[in-house]
Order: structure tokens, then sequence, then C-alpha cells
């Protein structure tokens, strides 16, 4: 919107100075008029050129600046689900997940099916095919978080910032009580040094591909998830990164 007042602006402008030039400006001095025309055409094209690109750079440093984010929230989603493996629920306590990753283990499992015979009733008895799981070993839970800087995971990249954890209980079906944990942090803190007016529009992103909302988070206290907010896309640019 901006930039095309802008245009809007400099056509009325340059249509204004045509017009004064031919009725009010002696001839001998429409050479000076004109070299200060080309001045202030070039400091418009200027304004014109930055107009165009400020929210081209907005994007790729928004999009550069979310994939390191991203990419911790995404540990943090890893430690709570192997957390969750072992202990049953989620935690929101940041010290013990990362004391969890350190030293937790978890066990190794084999699953076996085997035949037991169920009386009926009447004389009658069948065999029933009964699943039955057995722990043969455990294994460190860092061997799942090999070279992965997870004890600044609730650090927020690029920032002095740390990411909220909250953990909670939904009923998922009647009766059912479901552990669930949410992290998440403002994209103010995030898009700091960018243009004011860009990062108002992006705490308002509704668009599918596009990080909705004021946060960036992982998980839910409202539903049963463990996805992200964010769309396919910063997964592919994570990639990218990585390979770069």
């Amino acid at each position: 919107m901006n930039l095309v007042l802008t245009i809007l602006g400099a056509v009325a402008v340059a249509i204004l100075l045509a017009i004064v030039i031919v009725k009010y400006i002696p001839l001998k001095l429409r050479g000076l008029v004109s070299i200060v025309l080309l001045a202030a055409s070039g400091y418009l094209a200027y304004l014109i050129y930055q107009g165009i690109m400020e929210p081209i750079n907005f994007n790729k440093d928004k999009i550069a600046r979310y994939v390191k984010v991203i990419d911790n929230l995404k540990l943090i989603r890893d430690a709570e689900v192997k957390y969750k493996q072992v202990h049953g629920e989620y935690t929101n306590s940041k010290d013990s997940l990362i004391e969890f990753v350190k030293n937790g283990q978890l066990a190794i499992t084999e699953i076996s099916n085997r035949e037991e015979e169920v009386d009926k009733g009447g004389g009658i008895k069948i065999k029933v095919s009964v699943k039955q799981v057995d722990t043969t070993g455990y294994e460190p839970v860092l061997k799942y978080f090999s070279g992965r800087d997870f004890e600044n995971m609730f650090s927020v990249p690029g920032t002095d910032k740390q990411f909220d954890l909250a953990t909670s209980k939904i009923e998922k079906l009647p009766g059912l009580m479901v552990s669930v944990f949410e992290a998440k942090v403002s994209k103010k803190p995030i898009l700091k040094g960018l243009s004011s007016s860009l990062i108002k529009q992006e705490l308002e992103a509704i668009e599918t591909d596009q990080v909705k909302g004021e946060f960036v988070s992982v998980g839910s206290l409202l539903e049963v998830t463990t996805a992200g907010n964010w769309p396919p896309s910063y997964d592919k640019a994570e990639n990218l990164e990585k390979k770069d």
C-alpha cells in the first residue's frame, strides 16, 4: 500500500511540476530546473526500489530466522515425545527434560504373540492369540540426540528469550484424559530490527503457507498434537540450510 501511494504521489507531483515549468519558469532557467528534477527522479526511483525490495528482504530474513527457531522447537518436541514414552506424560520442567536427554534410558522391547486357551463355558474352550511385550534391554536417550544442541534447545536463536513450556491434560474421549504440551515464543523478538509495519502484518498471518498467529509454536494445550504451526516449506528451508 505504501508503495502504491508513493507511485501515485510521484505521478501527481510530476504533472504539477510539468505545468509549473511550462507556465511559470523562464526558458533560461529550465536547464537548472531539469537537473533538479533529474536528481529528484533518481531519489524517487530509489524509494520505489526500496518499497519493492523491503517485503522481499523481510520475507527472506524472516524465513532464515524462523528456520533456526523451528529447529529448536523440533528438539523440544522430540525430547518430550521420548520423555512421555518413559514416564507416560509430558513435562513442563525444562531442567528435567534436558537431564532426561542426558541420562535417561529407553526400554528396548520385543513383541510376540502367544496362544492361550480360554474357557467359554459349557465345556467349550478356544485358543486365542495374545500379544506379549518383553523388555530385552535399555538404550540411552542421548543416542537420538547425537550432534544436536539439546542443552540450549530452550534458548530462542537470535534473541535473549527462552521458549515458554507448558503441559496439561485434556479429555480426548469421554473418560480418557490425555497429556499434552506446548512450547512457544512470540514472533516479535525473533523479527526485531525488521520493518515494524511488516512485523505487524506477520503477527496477523492466517494463510496456510505462513506461520499462523503471534507465536511460533509446537504442540497444543487445546488438542492432542505434536505438530508445529509452521507450513512444510520451513522444513524444506531447514534441510536446504543444513546442506549449505
